[in-house]
């Protein structure tokens, strides 16, 4: 297990590493965020990439990417695109507002895939290789959100689990049209196409939206080697434990494998409290 702790006062990360699981803590003033990835069970390699991480002005994004195409190019594309994320949102100063938030989330993206869809023309072992992605940038008061692809966001709060994105894939589509119902969709053969993704297409247009979210609120990002795994009513029973949200995320990537573990399972729990539990690790 790799654990990488980033302190929000004095910005210095710690690691220490392990085999298969990875684990990213880091602490804002008004909220905590976990990021944790597995292989799983059965692929050689993670395609997956994501991370938490800190502006200027300590505001926090939350992002996961899972990656596609030929030999080891997923792995390419879903690092690429975090690398980008984190490096430009570090150089940030502060964000004011969501319409602020949304405006340079769509550059970011736009940015990423014109930088994937160049690498995929470019070499020949890129070719066709593309990301989803799903990034949450968390305020006190608001969250934005953009994703394209079928990795999603789910907030959970008094009123149960809510999915916040919409999936960009094929079974969606069905469903969207009658064709097929959610339960049919679990076991559809075609149910990981994706029809959206970034550096597939020159030009590729994000879902973004804003909304208000307050304290003991959380949020959960991951990819569909979660949610291929794991019911709704599954996630909202683990999101509601009064355990750690390290320990939440564990558990749900250890049931994810149980269950075939076929897939890289990676997620980010955000939850919104007003200051640090006793026994938090800090620096």
């Amino acid at each position: 297990m790799s654990l990488c702790l980033l302190c929000h006062t004095c910005k210095r990360i710690k690691t220490f590493k392990s085999h298969d699981l990875c684990l990213f803590v880091a602490r804002g003033d008004t909220m905590e965020a976990e990021f944790l990835t597995d292989r799983g069970r059965i692929r050689a390699h993670n395609e997956d990439a994501g991370g938490t991480y800190y502006n200027l002005s300590g505001q926090l994004l939350a992002v996961i990417a899972d990656g596609m195409g030929g030999h080891k190019a997923g792995d390419v594309a879903s690092q690429t695109a975090v690398s980008i994320i984190q490096e430009k949102w570090q150089q940030m100063t502060e964000i004011a507002t969501p319409e602020q938030c949304e405006t340079w989330l769509l550059n970011i993206l736009a940015e990423i895939n014109a930088t994937l869809y160049e690498q995929s023309l470019t070499y020949k072992a890129y070719e066709g290789m593309g990301t989803t992605a799903v990034i949450v940038i968390s305020t006190a008061d608001y969250i934005t959100v953009a994703h394209i692809g079928d990795s999603r966001c789910y907030m959970y709060n008094e009123n149960g689990l809510r999915q916040i994105t919409e999936d960009h894939s094929l079974v969606n589509e069905l469903i969207r049209s009658g064709q097929i119902t959610k339960e049919d969709a679990l076991n559809h053969p075609r149910k990981n196409v994706v029809l959206k993704a970034l550096g597939i297409e020159k030009e590729v247009t994000a879902d973004i939206s804003s909304l208000n979210w307050k304290e003991d609120d959380k949020l959960l990002l991951c990819s569909d080697g979660l949610t291929d795994k794991v019911l709704d009513n599954e996630l909202a029973s683990f999101l509601q434990m009064d355990v750690h949200i390290k320990k939440i995320g564990e558990k749900l990537i250890d049931l994810a494998n149980e269950r075939g573990g076929e897939d890289n399972i990676s997620l980010v729990i955000i939850n919104h409290q007003s200051a640090a539990k006793e026994g938090d690790m800090t620096c």
